[in-house]
């Protein structure tokens, strides 16, 4: 797996907005994120595009032996096929023309020694030379990575088909690990929402995770952390099993899409200046646990490991070449991920147009951090979707809940034996009796209600929108959701794919307006929102006041470092004017709510 020639790549988003960005974009060097957690999802893709490219297609049953793992490993490798034939058709097409090789060089960063030097062929006269260095060009091209994501705490336990339970391997985490490790693909896997260890300890048992005589890993591991704690933990964890991280990739706790993860009160520049100033103690902390589990096993140590350094990636609330910048050449970042805003890109991501639309014309107050996850996680969520309006007409027409048809997301045992989901029909209709019975007041009975089908069927609307877009389903078959990122509401048409890198490259004008909040700033006013709701929702407790105590220590020391990074110069498209803004409007508003708390005397 060759190094990315771009800067930026684009995450994982939903289990079906990028499910096929790799067939869309990988051919252009742009590596994507696709996610396995829904193999039935994936199959039916699987079918659409065997079917599109001539490829021949058999069906794995639902319950079939190891099913799931088939599943996902049949798709991926499906993707690995289309992904070279895509690969070596662009690759073959001649230079000076207007075609898709031109738009792959075109679409490299500028400083890429690649198109640096594609630049330079463009201005030479025809002649041998420039026929060997044409030849030359196109054996370095590379196309994207087919990376993979793992919720690593979304590991429902499985049964049979006559509902025996099945070994922990089988588990949706362990089976979807499966699925990936046995695919040929040279890529790499990225594990999310926090660590399992026996997930982590199940990845001995695949040597494409280990560097083989010549010191290669096939299959490469990255690591979605919050913190350089939670880096160097989960790190020294993988380490002693002989496992090396690839990558860290930092994500904002709220300035971001899908389920939010909020930190205590920790800023990302405060996250970001930490670990810049300590990356080193993470290949130095892991390089000898390493070294000990290869002399263990009776492996050769290789010695690339002394050199190997991780990684360190960022995402969440990009939106110009300035910010970008910031976190490249000031805190180090090797690459950012941007996501939301390529939900407008119909070239790179799987969005049904009715979905699309709404985005284009959503404003700050339609994107919204969401109680809709069943997770019990925040979730930034669209007002008025489809899985919206769906999940309050079967409330208003007595049928509240979903189905439930796939299952990934029950947790919960409050009303059965077995775990259901707090978005299905079983728990939602029990939950609603159960209020009816204990509320006798109206309006506190309607106000439990609406907490109750704020619980949507993510599992299932997710996945709907590609099933759409791609013309699987029709629309009067399935509600969709989607969960981009506030930031999606300074986009507000379809771009395409080479207009949206050269935004972020800084190849043209801006595509947001300069009056956009960076996204320090942004980050600092979602913060203060997330402060103001654990006010309100706190239960008076000596534990809950200590942390509410150190999320507002945390947040006035981010902000004094937020008005630091103000006063630099900022770069092209950078509005770092807005931050002195924003610190000062959001901490009157925090130390107003922070006024508020009725702390006990000892906390006082």
């Amino acid at each position: 797996m060759k190094k990315s020639p771009h800067i930026i790549h684009i995450p994982v988003m939903g289990t079906g907005f990028s499910i096929d960005s790799a067939i869309r974009v990988a051919h252009f060097g742009i590596s994507t994120v696709i996610s396995i957690i829904d193999d039935l999802l994936v199959e039916k893709i699987r079918k659409h595009y065997c079917n599109e490219y001539s490829l021949p297609y058999s069906v794995i049953p639902r319950w079939a032996e190891d099913g799931r793992a088939k599943r996902i490993s049949a798709y991926l490798e499906m993707v690995k096929v289309i992904v070279e034939k895509n690969f070596k058709a662009v690759q073959a097409l001649p230079f000076f023309e207007q075609n898709d090789k031109e738009k792959y060089f075109k679409m490299l960063p500028e400083n890429n020694l690649l198109r640096i030097e594609w630049q330079k062929l463009l201005k030479m006269d025809p002649s041998e030379l420039r026929d060997k260095k044409a030849v030359e060009l196109s054996s370095q091209m590379s196309p994207g990575s087919i990376d993979v994501n793992i919720m690593a705490k979304v590991d429902r336990m499985n049964t049979d088909k006559n509902g025996n339970p099945l070994s922990e391997i089988y588990s949706d985490a362990r089976s979807a690990l499966r699925g990936y490790a046995s695919t040929s693909l040279e890529s790499s896997i990225i594990f999310s929402a926090g660590i399992n260890q026996g997930l982590y300890s199940y990845m001995t048992e695949f040597k494409d995770f280990y560097r083989d005589a010549s010191g290669k890993i096939k299959k490469k591991i990255i690591l979605k952390v919050s913190d350089f704690r939670s880096a160097l933990i989960q790190g020294k964890f993988l380490a002693k099993k002989g496992l090396e991280v690839h990558e860290f990739r930092i994500e904002s706790g709220l300035n971001c899409g899908g389920h939010a993860f909020a930190s205590n009160g920790e800023l990302l520049p405060v996250l970001l200046k930490e670990i810049r100033e300590k990356r080193n103690q993470l290949s130095v902390s892991f390089r000898p646990l390493i070294e000990k589990y290869y002399e263990k096993m009776g492996w050769g140590f290789p010695q690339i490991v002394n050199t190997h350094e991780p990684l360190i990636t960022v995402q969440g609330g990009i939106g110009t070449t300035g910010e970008i910048d910031r976190l490249v050449k000031d805190f180090g970042m090797d690459q950012v991920g941007i996501a939301s805003p390529f939900l407008l890109v119909p070239e790179a991501t799987c969005v049904d147009e009715p979905t699309r639309l709404k985005l284009i014309g959503a404003g700050e107050d339609d994107l919204y951090l969401s109680g809709a996850s069943p997770l019990g996680v925040p979730f930034n969520n669209l007002r008025n979707s489809e899985s919206q309006l769906w999940t309050e007409e079967n409330y208003v027409s007595g049928k509240p809940g979903s189905p439930c048809p796939k299952g990934f997301l029950k947790s919960n045992t409050e009303f059965t034996e077995d775990q259901i989901c707090t978005a299905s029909c079983d728990y939602q209709g029990a939950k609603i009796d159960e209020v009816d019975t204990l509320t006798a007041d109206e309006s506190a009975r309607k106000t439990q209600h609406e907490k109750v089908i704020l619980k949507t069927c993510l599992c299932d609307h997710l996945g709907n929108g590609a099933l759409l877009e791609l013309g699987v389903a029709r629309k009067d078959e399935l509600p969709t959701a989607i969960c981009p990122g506030q930031n999606t509401a300074w986009f507000n048409r379809d771009y395409s794919l080479l207009e949206m890198t050269d935004h972020f490259y800084g190849r043209t004008a801006s595509l947001v307006d300069a009056v956009r909040p960076h996204m320090f700033a942004k980050e600092i006013q979602m913060y203060v929102d997330y402060f103001s709701d654990l006010v309100e929702d706190s239960d008076g407790s000596n534990r809950t006041l200590k942390t509410l105590q150190s999320f507002y220590d945390n947040m006035i020391d981010g902000l004094e470092y937020c008005l630091e990074i103000s006063g630099a110069k900022p770069y092209i498209d950078e509005n770092l004017d807005s931050i002195n803004e924003w610190v000062d409007i959001e901490r009157k508003r925090l130390t107003q709510i922070y006024k508020s708390i009725k702390f006990e005397p000892q906390l006082a």
